[in-house]
């Protein structure tokens, strides 16, 4: 099922950049993902055998087709059609995926034990930026359960750093 996902993002992203609008359709793909993440009841409707499917594939229409490019209202629909509504989020995600790799651009997220300065955050994304060879689109976070230090994670790499991962690896040499 994941490499179908795989390749309805494909197929979307691939539709993006011959008309030059992966950024535009990214935005989208966002916007459409809040909503239906706000609106789970959206997602029940949209994959409802009960509901017909012409009614369906209206309320997508009334729903995004003045606000959204036309390739993205077909997107939906045919997911709709194939009964793939469901994998709309993970479709999304692999588009996003495709995104950071056409840009060089890497997706890290921070997690700290206190907040880290601006002079911290920079250090950071250039050191991650000079060890990649990519551009670092960095989210920082605070967890004060990491005790001191910082966890990154980088797609599907983590680099812990942190005196709550220390003490976890100390208790299992004891053991």
């Amino acid at each position: 099922m994941k490499e179908t996902n795989i390749e309805y993002a494909q197929a979307l992203f691939a539709i993006a950049k011959e008309n030059n609008s992966i950024l535009e359709y990214s935005e989208c793909l966002k916007e459409i993902s809040d909503i239906v993440e706000e609106n789970a009841e959206y997602t029940e409707f949209l994959d409802s055998p009960a509901i017909p499917l012409l009614k369906r594939l209206d309320a997508v229409d009334e729903a995004f087709k003045d606000k959204m490019p036309e390739h993205i209202v077909s997107f939906l629909k045919v997911l709709i059609n194939n009964g793939r509504i469901r994998a709309l989020k993970e479709c999304i995600e692999e588009f996003m995926k495709l995104e950071m790799l056409e840009s060089n651009a890497l997706n890290v997220c921070v997690y700290s034990s206190v907040p880290l300065s601006e002079e911290q955050k920079e250090k950071l994304i250039k050191k991650l930026e000079n060890k990649y060879k990519k551009t670092v689109d960095a989210t920082f976070s605070e967890d004060k359960s990491l005790i001191s230090g910082i966890k990154i994670v980088i797609e599907d790499e983590v680099l812990d750093g942190s005196i709550k991962k220390r003490l976890k690896n100390l208790k299992e040499v004891i053991k």
